[in-house]
């Protein structure tokens, strides 16, 4: 009978936490509803409201726990916080009223309900730390559906933010990977990202978060609302930068890929740029680009964010100074379209407008390196191919010494080749820069004379395009300067 009775008294308790538990839901509810027609102590209403919005998605949890093994636990709690909620709406309804005795009195309780409510937040994830939640918190709030209310949403979000703060490990990645999903599927959701306190604070943090799965999360959520301008600011003023950056150094490829593609999207900013480099930034996509066994989107995402930083002088040095030019030159002979493209691309970039950089590409054997991506026999793509025939005649046709590396090398027999069968993108882009060379020199004008260019262009003289009539027209008014070459035009 003694353990029967005990039993029952234990149900009664449970039940009686539960009706409790409802209770104070409701009273917070109702509570937040009436702060939103506060119009004094703004300020301290946004944080009691916040604390409230965190303070439900705990409780809720509790009362999902079906189980009354932990009622002990909980009925210490839960009448307390029950009394601090009516407290608040109490207060509340006095401020809605303005039926306070006083400004400074007022003042001094909201602050002390402030604290109260941070002392309750403490205990309840002390609690969750214990694993008594682990699993009633798993399906507390449900997702709002399509054309769901703001407050809908926002009570959402502010879920999965308590979620993130009082969760285990798994909790919080699941938390992380839900607000990723409605973020990723719904823009609406990306001002409440903004707006509600901490959130993006919190999502930062994770960045530096010893468990690989969360700090990957996290990078993928970093990564998304960085693509929208509302959200740079905010990420830049959290202090993202830093821990993005260590993400490079020491994450996962997957959380790499995300850190970088984030970074590159601030960094259209120049003054982003510095932060990077003062981070230490330069450094770890250096050794990113640099490694041998690396392929795919993390190698295309760093090399287009070193071609960011290359746009401010002192930063270009540095990367100049750390052996990238060697690196850049290597990886123009990459497999992979997109990680070729932006190599040659940052070989233009860094040796724009720098004659001493320029020269160190041509010496580090970057007009070798342009040519070979242009041999008819490699595997190498369309777009490819035009990108390297700009930068080769950006980079080279100043300089007669690289226009005769560039023969010597075999370019005028590739050109030729792509005026006569290039596919029709590369053709116009040989045509182009047939047009220019015809312009560096009486050599380069009677190479192309030997090598057979005048019928092409004749040819080209019909084409329906007026532009490449225009340019094979250019071209064949230089050629024709030369004696020898008037004589096979006619």
């Amino acid at each position: 009978m003694g353990e029967e009775e005990q039993n029952q008294n234990s149900t009664e308790s449970f039940t009686t936490t539960k009706s409790s538990l409802r209770q104070a839901i409701e009273v917070i509810s109702s509570s937040i509803s009436l702060s939103h027609s506060i119009k004094v102590f703004t300020v301290k209403w946004q944080r009691i409201r916040k604390k409230l919005e965190e303070l439900s998605s705990g409780l809720m949890a509790v009362e999902n726990c079906d189980s009354n093994q932990h009622t002990s636990v909980f009925s210490g709690l839960v009448p307390s916080v029950l009394a601090t909620v009516n407290e608040c709406h109490n207060l509340a309804r006095s401020c809605v009223d303005l039926s306070y005795s006083g400004k400074l009195l007022m003042q001094s309780d909201l602050d002390v309900m402030i604290a109260k409510f941070d002392s309750h937040l403490k205990n309840l994830s002390r609690i969750y730390t214990a694993g008594i939640l682990s699993q009633g918190f798993e399906i507390v709030v449900s997702r709002p559906g399509l054309g769901a209310c703001k407050d809908d949403m926002r009570f959402y979000i502010g879920d999965l933010l308590t979620r993130m703060k009082i969760g285990d490990i798994e909790m919080k990645r699941q938390a992380l990977v839900n607000l990723y999903q409605v973020v990723d599927e719904d823009e609406r959701y990306v001002k409440l990202v903004v707006e509600v306190c901490d959130l993006v604070n919190v999502i930062v943090i994770f960045l530096d978060s010893p468990e690989m799965e969360i700090q990957e999360e996290a990078s993928k959520i970093v990564s998304l609302i960085s693509g929208f301008d509302m959200c740079k600011g905010v990420l830049v003023g959290s202090g993202v930068i830093g821990p993005l950056v260590r993400v490079l150094e020491n994450g996962s490829d997957l959380g790499k890929e995300g850190a970088a593609r984030c970074l590159q999207r601030l960094t259209a900013n120049l003054d982003n740029a510095w932060s990077v480099s003062a981070h230490g930034g330069v450094t770890a996509l250096l050794k990113i680009c640099s490694s041998g066994e690396l392929r795919g989107e993390l190698l295309d995402l760093s090399c287009g964010l070193l071609r960011n930083l290359v746009g401010v002088e002192e930063i270009k040095r540095f990367i100049v100074e750390k052996g990238a030019i060697a690196t850049f030159i290597k990886l123009a002979s990459s497999r992979e379209e997109i990680v070729q493209i932006n190599s040659i691309e940052f070989l233009q970039n860094i040796a724009f407008g720098d004659e001493s950089v320029r020269q160190m590409v041509v010496r580090e054997g970057g007009i070798r390196a342009l040519v070979c991506v242009l041999d008819p026999r490699s595997s190498t793509s369309s777009k490819t191919r035009e990108v390297a025939l700009r930068v080769i005649e950006k980079l080279c046709f100043s300089s007669q010494n690289c226009i005769n590396m560039l023969m010597n090398y075999g370019f005028m027999d590739q050109l030729f080749f792509f005026l006569r069968n290039g596919e029709v993108l590369v053709q116009e882009s040989a045509l182009k820069v047939t047009s220019r060379l015809c312009e560096t020199s009486e050599e380069a004008k009677k190479a192309m004379g030997n090598a057979g260019f005048m019928p092409e262009l004749v040819k080209l003289l019909d084409a329906k395009s007026y532009d490449v009539r225009e340019m094979a027209t250019k071209a064949l008014s230089n050629l024709v300067s030369v004696p020898k070459n008037r004589k096979r035009f006619v």
